[in-house]
Parts: structure tokens; C-alpha cells; sequence
């Protein structure tokens, strides 16, 4: 199949995704095309990755076999109205957050378009990326095997049922805010301790560098692991029995929770 994809919306994600596939050779930049409607934004794409740019999707689809949609849920009828007519031979890829693969069927008049659908995650932008994939009865064996390979280039990917995805939105796809979050906690933590800000940041992030390569090359449970850094009567029991006190596990597994509901309801209410 020809090789060469679009992508409509030249968002973030789209950018992520685009930097991997550069990154990791699987595309060169003639390979690539995006549709964007920001001028800005266009402007940007096209001097940093050398990618050619449009502001229709018109062009888009003329020129390329695979079209990954990088747009927003709310605009993605908008989207579907402007290409249904200019599809033939495509594959879709769609990483859209909470809209499930009947809503496409829909709005393109068509239940013979072969689409994936994909939820990644931003640090696919440093080649890390975490995917979950899954497809409509009309995608083929090599379709679907192109598309994860696209995928596989920016990270690892899984192959879930439809009705996984949501679940991953709200842990994989939303986790790395989450981290984040917890990454800046500590931060402030080391600072309100006594350290310097740079000393604290450096500590903080090679510690969770660390100890996510020690839980992925061991395999062992994170229970386990944590209690080799856990001794009786010392520092870290007396840290956790806070994090304990505090409800953290079940603060993680709501926010989890709250988040693949949310994904839910958007393939509910577009």
C-alpha cells in the first residue's frame, strides 16, 4: 500500500506523532503531509519539520492513501462533512478521543471504510510513546499491521477491543498529566525541605526515571519492589503512612476512572 500519510490537524498530538515517525526513519518528511487551519501553526510545521502544508483537507486526501484525523472531538462532524465526499481507496486512522468507530460510520454514509482507531500519548514525542489500537471488521491484516507499525515507531502499542479504549484514554492516554503532576509535587517537596530548585528537579526526575526502569526490567510487582525500600521504623514507612492516610491510591484510581468516563461520554453526546 502506498506509504504516504495525512494528517488532518497539526495539533500537538499530531506533531508528537509526526516527530517519532521522522525521528525513528520510519517516514521522511516527503512522506508526510498535514492539513491545519492556523496560519501560525502551518508556518511552524513546515520550518521545523520540512513538512508540506495545507490549510484544506481537499489536498490532503488527494495525495495520500492513509489519513490519520489529529482533530478535536468537537470539531470532528465538521471534519467528516468536509472529506466524506473525497474518499475512495483511504485508510483511516483516528486518534479522537471518546468517539467509538460506529460514530465515523455515521457521519461519513459509509460502513465500508476500513478505520483504526488509536489512542497515543504525548511522550511519543521522545520516541516513548504508549498506543492502543483497535479496528472496524473492514480494515485488513496489512492495514491494520501499517498502522501499528506507525505506532510501534514512536513507543510500545497493545491491541485492545473497542471497548477498552476508553480505559486507556483514562489511564495512558491521560497518565502522563498525572506524572507530571506528581513530578512537580515532588519538586516542591525537595524545595520545601531545604533544596535548591535544580537540585530538587534533578533528584526528582532521574528518581522516576529510575525507579520506572527498575519495575520494567524486573517485572517484579510494585508492592514487592516498594518493600525493599521500605524498613521497619524508618523514613519511607513514615512517608507512605501519609500517602496511606491521605487516600493516594484511591485518589489515582478515581482520577483514572473520572477520566475514561469523560472519554465515554464524548462518544455519547457528539
Amino acid at each position: 500500500m502506498n506509504k504516504n500519510i495525512g494528517f488532518i490537524g497539526g495539533g500537538q498530538m499530531a506533531e508528537a506523532i509526526i516527530k517519532g515517525l521522522l525521528q525513528s526513519k520510519t517516514c521522511s518528511s516527503d512522506m508526510i503531509t498535514v492539513c491545519e487551519p492556523v496560519d501560525s501553526r502551518r508556518k511552524y510545521l513546515a520550518a521545523t519539520y520540512n513538512l508540506e502544508v495545507s490549510a484544506t483537507a481537499k489536498n490532503i486526501i488527494n495525495v495520500n492513501q492513509t489519513i490519520v484525523l489529529a482533530v478535536k472531538p468537537q470539531v470532528m462532524p465538521e471534519v467528516l462533512t468536509e472529506i466524506k465526499p473525497l474518499l475512495q481507496n483511504h485508510l483511516i486512522i483516528t486518534i479522537a478521543a471518546g468517539l467509538p468507530l460506529a460514530f465515523y460510520a455515521t457521519l461519513l454514509d459509509n460502513d465500508t471504510i476500513p478505520i483504526v482507531r488509536v489512542m497515543p500519548n504525548t511522550p511519543a514525542l521522545i520516541l516513548q510513546g504508549a498506543s492502543a489500537l483497535c479496528r472496524n471488521k473492514h480494515v485488513t491484516d496489512n492495514q491494520f499491521a501499517f498502522a501499528e507499525s506507525l505506532f510501534e515507531a514512536i513507543g510500545i502499542t497493545v491491541v485492545v477491543n473497542e471497548k477498552g479504549i476508553d480505559a486507556v484514554t483514562g489511564l495512558s492516554g491521560s497518565g502522563p498529566a498525572y506524572v507530571f503532576t506528581f513530578i512537580e509535587a515532588l519538586i516542591d517537596a525537595g524545595i520545601k525541605t531545604g533544596l535548591s530548585r535544580d537540585v530538587a528537579t534533578a533528584l526528582t526526575i532521574q528518581t522516576i526515571i529510575g525507579t520506572t526502569l527498575l519495575a520494567r526490567e524486573t517485572m517484579d510487582h510494585p508492592a514487592v519492589l516498594r518493600d525493599r525500600v521500605t524498613s521497619p521504623g524508618g523514613t519511607t514507612i513514615s512517608g507512605l503512612h501519609i500517602l496511606e492516610k491521605a487516600g493516594f491510591n484511591g485518589v489515582i484510581i478515581s482520577a483514572v476512572e473520572a477520566a475514561c468516563k469523560r472519554s465515554a461520554e464524548l462518544g455519547k453526546t457528539s
